[in-house]
């Protein structure tokens, strides 16, 4: 095979001097840029756009100093580059150039569903399938918010579904234990950690909506600058503390980035709007009637609505390696009969090694909406998934709970009840949004996930692995059989469906993973 011919740029000693500790080579086409601020290097790539030559000639013409000092070593003047890119410009994409690693910590399991709503951001959350909750923090307590305006009898009642959690915590470790004796075949330890792992899933529902939590994000200046507005416009003092705690922490590594924010006419216009549109859709709620939750039976799933048919969806999988145009290709297959019909589509679907291989883009032009009740706890683990929309109702507990089987065979089930009972009631002494906060994770919320036929394959083959939180492994079951009922085909190309039921160490297989790996 012919080697492939690129230009390479010739640059004086001196040049290559001041390039060398921020370009990662100075002789092939792709590289990486490092060790500027994050506002010069957005300037440096909005500015990309516009000029005609490369970007290591674009550095040393615009971005360098003419002493051969780099730019990056004044902020100030970083920023003043910014700045003069991104008005010149008007383009909000420049915002996009740039991001930051932020950690919020110590943040209620509410507020967490807030900082991660956001579609363009990376999201990192411990979690209350694999960290214990059962010992207080030095100087704080049970990790719980706290807000002097919520009552004394708040912070007892949560002490009390903490100390619940802590003694049911050892009870059902030890029932698991008992009932899933360990194989000789796998390691004391990994089996310590997957009955762990199972005990924490168990008794995960105690916890109240008001559990903290750690999260990590990384996101661009531009989503930055949208979850701030978001949480300075929302009803919660604790979402309106962090939007201005996440504001202080980007001024110190991208302030050009969040200059807006503070804006009468950009942030100020933004947050006003953001609470006119809230306000106005609970008045619009309540006017319709539909500000009284209706109660539920029990958990469920409903496929509101289902656009586009398997057909369509063969054109366009098609179009890409077609020159005819879409409707041709669908008047062609409108001939297939069924049998040949699933043939092509098993041969455009492919062999699917493992769930990470996924079909073409064409398969995004199916649609389904569902409605799901469903435990919160459940509800935080799908609402996480990026490549959908998700809308969700206030948590309340006029849809009742679960109490998982295995916890009253393992006879924490009485205890597991009166933490229910005594979180709603404790919900219902409290008033406006901050009574979520008092409410068992095991209650239930009514949510919404739209989504692609593509990303619905990656939600269910991810969320109904062995592995997964029963709770969602129920829901992704539900969702993958009422796709069935309206594209079958669709369903069967879902390979790596886990369908299993039978009560086990779910995290048996990834504990046997690791220790393998540890060696």
């Amino acid at each position: 095979m012919a080697a492939v011919i690129y230009p390479v740029e010739a640059f004086t000693a001196a040049e290559r001097e001041r390039l060398r500790p921020h370009f990662t080579n100075l002789d092939q086409p792709v590289f990486a840029v490092a060790g500027l601020p994050e506002t010069t290097t957005a300037a440096l790539f909005a500015r990309y756009s516009r000029y005609p030559g490369t970007l290591r000639r674009l550095f040393l013409d615009e971005f360098a100093d003419g002493a051969g000092a780099p730019a990056a070593a004044d902020d100030a003047r970083a920023a003043a580059l910014f700045e003069r890119v991104f008005v010149g410009y008007g383009d909000d994409s420049v915002a996009q150039l740039g991001g930051a690693h932020v950690a919020c910590e110590y943040v209620s399991n509410v507020v967490t569903k807030v900082l991660e709503r956001p579609r363009l951001g990376a999201y990192l959350e411990q979690s209350t399938r694999y960290i214990a909750y059962d010992e207080p923090v030095p100087g704080l307590g049970y990790r719980y918010y706290r807000d002097p305006e919520l009552g004394p009898a708040y912070e007892r009642a949560m002490d009390t579904l903490f100390e619940t959690y802590a003694a049911m915590l050892p009870r059902v470790a030890a029932w698991i234990e008992a009932r899933f004796e360990r194989d000789p075949a796998d390691p004391p330890r990994a089996h310590a950690r997957a009955v762990r792992a199972k005990a924490l899933d168990l008794v995960r529902g105690v916890l109240p909506a008001a559990s903290l939590s750690h999260v990590g994000i990384f996101a661009s200046g531009q989503a930055y600058e949208q979850l701030i507005l978001h949480l300075r416009a929302h009803p919660l003092p604790e979402a309106r503390r962090y939007g201005e705690l996440i504001l202080e922490a980007l001024r110190a590594v991208i302030p050009a980035f969040v200059a807006r924010v503070e804006q009468p006419d950009r942030g100020g216009a933004w947050i006003a709007y953001l609470e006119r549109r809230d306000a106005a859709a609970l008045q619009l709620a309540a006017r319709l009637g539909l500000r009284d939750h209706d109660a539920a039976d029990g958990p469920r799933v409903t496929l509101l609505h289902a656009h586009g048919d398997e057909r369509q969806a063969l054109a366009a999988l098609l179009f890409e390696a077609s020159t005819a145009s879409e409707q041709e290709a669908a008047a062609r297959i409108a001939q297939l009969d069924g049998e040949q019909l699933a043939e092509l589509f098993t041969a455009l679907v492919g062999a699917r090694a493992n769930r990470r291989h996924r079909p073409g883009r064409g398969l995004e032009s199916l649609h389904y909406r569902f409605e799901i009740v469903a435990d919160y706890g459940a509800f935080r683990d799908l609402q996480r998934h990026r490549m959908l929309t998700v809308q969700w109702q206030s948590l309340t507990p006029d849809l009742g709970a679960d109490v998982p089987e295995e916890l009253d065979a393992a006879g924490a089930g009485a205890d597991y009840r009166a933490a229910l009972e005594r979180s709603a009631e404790t919900y219902r002494a409290l008033h406006g949004p901050a009574a979520a906060y008092a409410l068992c994770l095991g209650y239930r919320i009514r949510f919404v996930l739209e989504l692609n036929a593509r990303e619905a394959m990656h939600v269910i083959e991810l969320r109904s692995s062995r592995e997964g939180h029963p709770s969602y492994r129920a829901i992704a079951h539900e969702m993958h059989r009422l796709i069935a009922t309206v594209h079958p085909l669709v369903a069967a190309a879902m390979h790596h469906l886990d369908a299993s039921v039978e009560p086990r160490l779910e995290r048996m297989p990834g504990e046997r993973r690791s220790e393998r790996r540890r060696g």
